[in-house]
């Protein structure tokens, strides 16, 4: 038998339809459903983390791998003690200083969470977003929601609700649309369980600003390579290809004129580029995408995702990709570019 195809509902939020949007959604969410929902990193593809089938309905229509862990979302840091043990007091100062917002820490889990949230780990990820929306739409369902982002597992994140209905239309209950993420990239995940905490993910936080307050913060090997065969992901994003599109990528880094060149110089026909604005009338006659303004993060935040999935569209049989360095919020687009890569990646 099939997999049943849904009739999946657009809930525009609007000032005259707030409340009513709020309450069906919440209403999906207790009910066991699947619903899109906007935070300020991507949009979340959302279930009741706590009930083990609506959990799987999640990895059933992402296409996700089961030892993947899934990230909780609550709407304030009072809910951490409900769900989580051994709180260590550092989460609460990191709460303190980034809730709501893109941060998401690794705590040791109450047994309520279920395997199937955790990808059979005895830890999961909270975060708070900073989506007033969001918030209220986890209050009023009185659970805290598994929302991984809002696409097809291995392509690249969604921040419009357009983008989730090019994945999930005919799949999900239902996209509550409060229009296009400010931030562009998922949040930074910090694992909490060991000292000093360690950068798993980099994100929407950056690293620098976790280290103001926690200043022995070390980052994950993950994060530069793919995990290997049989090692256990601590969190999402970390095993798999991700974040890319259908063709082949090729990231490039150094300097923006010397990568843009060496792009220009090892381009085929029929292949595409993305690159920095400034270097977009180079690539004339090729299928190309603007990733933003050189020294720019937060457009290349916000635009990283789009342009690759720009390519899906075209015939490009290869993609070519400028890639930025690793300073502040560039650290997390550099990350998504090298993983949509495969860390096939040229340095010069």
């Amino acid at each position: 038998m099939g997999r049943k195809t849904l009739h999946t509902k657009v809930y525009r939020v609007t000032e005259e339809e707030k409340n009513r949007v709020l309450n069906e959604a919440a209403q999906i969410i207790r009910r066991g459903g699947l619903l899109a929902i906007p935070t300020e990193t991507v949009y979340g593809l959302g279930a009741n983390a706590l009930d083990k089938e609506a959990v799987r309905k999640i990895f059933e229509a992402k296409g996700r791998p089961q030892d993947n862990p899934l990230l909780i979302h609550i709407p304030d840091a009072s809910w951490l003690e409900i769900y989580c043990e051994k709180i260590p007091p550092l989460a609460y100062r990191l709460a303190e200083a980034f809730w709501p917002g893109p941060l998401t820490m690794i705590l040791k889990c109450k047994s309520c969470i279920p395997y199937e949230t955790t990808g059979g780990l005895e830890t999961v990820g909270v975060r708070c977003p900073d989506n007033a929306v969001t918030a209220e739409i986890i209050r009023l369902a009185g659970v805290p929601v598994a929302a991984p982002s809002a696409n097809r597992s291995g392509h690249p994140s969604c921040t419009s609700a357009e983008t989730v209905l090019d994945d999930f239309a005919g799949r999900i209950e239902g996209v509550v649309d409060d229009g296009p993420c400010r931030v562009g990239v998922e949040s930074t995940i910090l694992d909490m369980t060991e000292y000093p905490p360690k950068l798993l993910r980099p994100g929407g936080l950056s690293l620098e600003d976790i280290r103001r307050i926690i200043p022995e913060t070390e980052m994950d090997a993950g994060i530069c390579r793919q995990l290997r065969e049989g090692e256990q992901p601590k969190a999402p994003g970390m095993k798999y290809r991700h974040y890319a599109p259908k063709a082949p990528v090729t990231a490039v880094m150094g300097g923006g004129r010397e990568s843009a060149e060496y792009i220009r110089t090892h381009i085929k026909a029929g292949e595409g580029v993305i690159c920095y604005e400034e270097y977009q009338d180079m690539f004339s006659g090729y299928a190309c995408a603007s990733l933003g303004r050189e020294g720019c993060p937060q457009e290349h935040a916000q635009r990283v995702f789009d342009v690759l999935r720009s390519f899906d569209k075209t015939d490009a049989a290869h993609i070519w990709t400028q890639c930025p360095g690793e300073e502040g919020l560039d650290l997390a687009v550099s990350n998504r570019i090298k993983k949509a890569a495969g860390f096939h990646i040229v340095e010069i």
